[in-house]
């Protein structure tokens, strides 16, 4: 009896010690969410826009102001864990609101088309791990690579392009980065009238050279709609500058085949993209060829998930690669003035594989201004006039923003 007491003491003993050592550890976990959660940071991004689109389609022109508001708090760290959570919406302001969305059926086939629906979503939340050598989120997040021109947010629109994925980013060593991502839904640009379920599958691995960046990179697309629609893209690119002299070069060399595949076709296409420039006296230069092939004038290459605004001419007519393909031949100039930065582009355009009704594509003239008033305000100014050929309307563009950032 005496031993099986002290045996039942003893036990007793260490059951308090354990659940003493438990409460204090719960305590301490409990004490630094608190501190995360508490010792975050909020932030708030407002951007008023007016816009007006004349064109030569049959449809009124169209016009409108609209107020886009982001509204984040991303909390503090824990062990290298953390989570944001962001809200965004648009209204349309003082009643400017004559525009069409036909993907959302908003006054379709009214007037020409203006893609910023009213909305109200959760534009990001994720919770995310780092350290020294990775980066790893979950949940809804932006993910924007190499320029945007396969992988983008499209942040030129009012609801930017977010996507519901698991992405991780790891630096073994400061030269090499390697970047994954999976995909289980496309939060696309009309509020949720045209979100997309998938299963994408994103690689991408980029190297730091002396004279720049090399990068290769494969994108598996795949619609989740239970019929075959695969998009794969695979690809490499170089990247650089150097400094001849007081000028600096710059230079950019990129090449893709993609491969799609539904159940009634399947078709190969090429892209090429040669790129040169220089920067001297405050002005930057840039001549440019950018090549999405096609396949045998039955398919044109595709960037579905690219920021599409930013290549192509900013009038938007080339967001869908024409069958017949598009070559862009392009010219660049930028710089400074008033305090601000300018831009003028001339862009010629032509089919990759003519045919009878498709040869010429027409031109794009697009100029912007952009001054920024200290860390937390901006304006901009920006025209689009693109001259149509082959079936393509002519089409003017104009925009007049003001942006805050807090």
């Amino acid at each position: 009896m005496k031993n099986s007491n002290q045996s039942f003491t003893l036990n007793k003993r260490v059951w308090c010690v354990i659940v003493g050592l438990v409460s204090i550890s719960s305590g301490a976990i409990a004490d630094e969410l608190t501190t995360a959660l508490t010792s975050g940071k909020p932030s708030a991004d407002f951007n008023l826009r007016y816009e007006s689109v004349e064109q030569e389609n049959g449809l009124k022109d169209a016009s409108a102001l609209t107020l886009r508001t982001r509204l984040a708090y991303t909390t503090g760290k824990v062990s290298g864990w953390s989570a944001l959570v962001e809200m965004e919406d648009t209204r349309i302001v003082l009643g400017q609101g004559d525009y069409s969305v036909p993907q959302t059926a908003y006054q379709s086939g009214v007037y020409s088309v203006i893609a910023d629906p009213e909305h109200t979503e959760l534009d990001q939340g994720f919770v995310q791990y780092t350290s020294e050598t990775i980066t790893a989120k979950i949940g809804r997040q932006v993910i924007a690579w190499d320029g945007q021109r396969f992988i983008g947010h499209v942040g030129w629109r009012q609801d930017r392009q977010t996507f519901d994925a698991v992405s991780v980013k790891y630096n073994p060593r400061q030269d090499l980065t390697l970047n994954y991502a999976y995909i289980t839904q496309r939060n696309r640009i009309f509020a949720e009238a045209q979100d997309q379920d998938s299963k994408d599958h994103l690689f991408n691995a980029s190297f730091k050279t002396s004279l720049g960046t090399l990068t290769g990179y494969g994108y598996v697309l795949e619609l989740d709609n239970e019929t075959e629609n695969d998009l794969d893209t695979f690809g490499v690119s170089f990247v650089g500058s150097a400094v001849a002299g007081g000028t600096k070069l710059l230079y950019s060399l990129e090449y893709a085949n993609q491969t799609s595949e539904t159940v009634a076709t399947d078709f190969s296409a090429d892209y090429m993209l040669a790129e040169f420039g220089a920067v001297m006296g405050g002005l930057t230069a840039k001549l440019g060829y950018e090549s999405l092939g096609s396949d045998d004038a039955a398919y044109g290459f595709s960037t579905p998930l690219a920021t599409m605004h930013k290549f192509n001419g900013w009038a938007d007519i080339f967001l869908t690669t024409p069958a017949q393909g598009l070559v862009d031949t392009y010219i660049s100039l930028a710089g400074g003035a008033l305090g601000g930065k300018w831009m003028a582009a001339y862009h010629s355009f032509e089919a990759d594989k003519a045919s009878d009704s498709v040869d010429d594509l027409g031109s794009e003239l697009d100029l912007q201004y952009v001054r920024a008033y200290g860390p937390h305000y901006s304006i901009g100014l920006k025209y689009a006039a693109y001259s149509g050929d082959s079936g393509k309307v002519d089409t003017d563009k104009l925009w007049a923003w003001f942006s805050a950032k807090f």
